[in-house]
């Protein structure tokens, strides 16, 4: 709950300021590279690229670009949206930044929010301070409550109030550091506290270790594991759809071999199909050896891959076509089938020892049936060969 709020309160500090606006003129600018050197009134907004402030601004001032500098004092409240922000005079109002690099160098009248990568602040905050970022350094303390989120926090000067730390890293002050409120900080490790650091209010310490324990590395294994075959099988699922949707007779020709043909062809087309899976890399290394060779080994690889690929989707395909012949009593193939047949193909596989031979016997068939239908597409003895594609 204590997080909870705390972000409730980071949505708080970067609400718009135009809603606590004073009816004053307000000036817009916006340019690729943007230098602001006429003061304002009242509000300034400013976007570009490159913005630079180094004229004073009466109301509250408002920044969005790639890299923000503002070296005039700012009357009102500041908002500053940027990779990297240079906040380099006085703000009479609360300062709100978001950024990858937050270098802060002057005093801030009222409240400081930051969310970036690197918060450095080595000005003099008199309101409360609340930071989430990789890595904050605050060199001269507080006159308010800090809270920071983050891994690696550093802190030194004078710290009116309470300090609240939560971090994944080290949390290490400086010498001479003075918390006059309450230290309370949630780490891996205890906080490099040298003697000469005085801390009024107390210490309060929380180990907290960010790295999982042993039952919580097994469940995120097992979670991975089961979210990569989701991937997979869903990946698969649409490979098949696709192709029995887009080439139907392709895959009626194969289904085609596999019922009309009688056992003595059905054996062969198996025996084509492992022959090619097996022989296939042995050619290819035996090429690879050799300079001239090199060149079509890669091109016999990408067809290896090829092959193997499609025939693993059309032995889902087959499978899907072969339930659609037994039990919707239709020869068509649809992309429904493709998709069905892969599901029951992903799932048989999952059974030990009998799952993987029956994957496999499917695959080597498919292989040889397509490698018989392509051959006869490029050696026609059909007149009906070239209908399959």
């Amino acid at each position: 709950m204590k997080h909870v709020l705390t972000v409730l309160l980071l949505v708080a500090f970067l609400l718009p300021m135009s809603a606590f606006a004073a009816n004053s003129p307000s000036s817009f600018s916006a340019a690729r590279a943007l230098l602001s050197a006429s003061s304002s009134p009242g509000n300034a907004y400013a976007a570009g690229v490159s913005v630079v402030l180094t004229a004073p601004v009466a109301g509250d001032f408002s920044a969005f670009g790639g890299s923000v500098v503002t070296a005039a004092k700012v009357s009102g409240d500041e908002l500053l949206v940027a990779g990297s922000i240079s906040s380099r005079a006085k703000i009479s109002g609360d300062l709100r930044v978001i950024g990858g690099s937050i270098n802060i160098g002057e005093s801030v009248a009222g409240d400081l929010a930051a969310f970036g990568l690197s918060v450095y602040n080595a000005g003099r905050v008199a309101g409360s301070i609340f930071i989430i970022a990789a890595n904050t350094t605050l060199t001269n303390g507080a006159s308010g409550p800090v809270t920071i989120y983050g891994n690696n926090i550093s802190l030194a000067g004078d710290f009116a109030g309470n300090v609240d730390i939560v971090a994944s890293g080290r949390v290490t002050l400086a010498e001479n550091t003075i918390i006059r409120g309450k230290l309370s900080y949630e780490t891996p490790e205890k906080a490099g506290i040298p003697a000469s650091a005085k801390i009024l209010g107390g210490v309060s310490y929380t180990n907290a270790s960010y790295l999982p324990d042993i039952g919580t590395s097994r469940i995120l294994a097992l979670v991975s594991v089961g979210f990569f075959l989701f991937v997979r099988i869903l990946g698969a699922l649409i490979l098949a759809g696709l192709l029995a949707g887009l080439f139907p007779r392709l895959a009626e020709a194969v289904v085609e071999r596999a019922y009309a043909e009688r056992a003595r062809s059905i054996l062969l087309t198996m025996l084509l199909g492992f022959a090619i899976l097996v022989a296939a890399p042995i050619l290819i290394l035996l090429l690879a050896v050799t300079f001239v060779g090199i060149g079509l080994a890669l091109l016999l690889f990408l067809m290896y891959v090829s092959l193997v690929l499609f025939a693993l989707l059309y032995a889902g395909i087959l499978l899907g076509s072969m339930f659609a012949r037994r039990f919707a009593k239709r020869e068509t193939v649809l992309w429904r089938d493709g998709v069905f047949g892969m599901l029951a193909l992903s799932l048989i596989a999952l059974v030990p020892i009998i799952g993987p031979f029956i994957v496999f016997s499917l695959a080597v068939f498919s292989a040889g049936a397509l490698l018989l239908i392509f051959f006869n597409f490029a050696f026609p003895h059909e007149d009906r060969t070239s209908e399959m594609l």
